[in-house]
C-alpha cells in the first residue's frame, strides 16, 4: 500500500522551483526532500557551446567557489572556448600581416 507523504513547504504546485523526491529516513518514515534547480553551464560568447573546465552551477554558487574553478588558464579563459581563441589569434595575426604587405607594396610604388 502506498504511504502518504506530507509537503514540507506551503507551496503545493508542481513547479520547477518546487521539485521534490521521496526519501526514506532511518526511522522508516517517507519524507519529501526539496531539490534545488539545476544550473546551466556557462557558454562561449562566440560559438555558444558550453565551456569545458567550468562547472555548471546556479548563479549565486559561483560566488562561493574559487577563481581557479571559474576560469581556464588561457587568454579569454572563462569566456571563450579554445577554438574561438585560436581563430581570434589567427585572425589578428593575418590582419597584421595584411597591413605589413600593404605598407611594403605602397613603399615599392613610391620608389618607382
Amino acid at each position: 500500500m502506498a504511504q502518504r507523504v506530507t509537503l514540507r513547504k506551503r507551496q503545493s504546485y508542481n513547479t520547477t522551483s518546487n521539485r521534490r523526491r521521496v526519501v526514506k529516513t532511518p526511522g522508516g518514515k517517507l519524507v519529501y526532500h526539496h531539490l534545488k534547480k539545476l544550473g546551466s553551464a556557462p557558454k562561449c560568447g562566440d560559438c555558444g557551446i558550453a565551456l569545458p573546465g567550468v562547472p555548471a552551477l546556479r548563479p549565486r554558487e559561483y560566488a562561493t567557489i574559487s577563481k581557479r574553478q571559474k576560469t581556464v588558464r588561457r587568454a579569454y579563459g572563462g569566456s571563450r572556448c579554445g577554438d574561438c581563441v585560436k581563430s581570434r589569434i589567427l585572425r589578428a595575426f593575418l590582419v597584421e600581416e595584411a597591413k605589413i604587405v600593404k605598407k611594403v607594396i605602397k613603399s615599392q610604388a613610391t620608389r618607382k
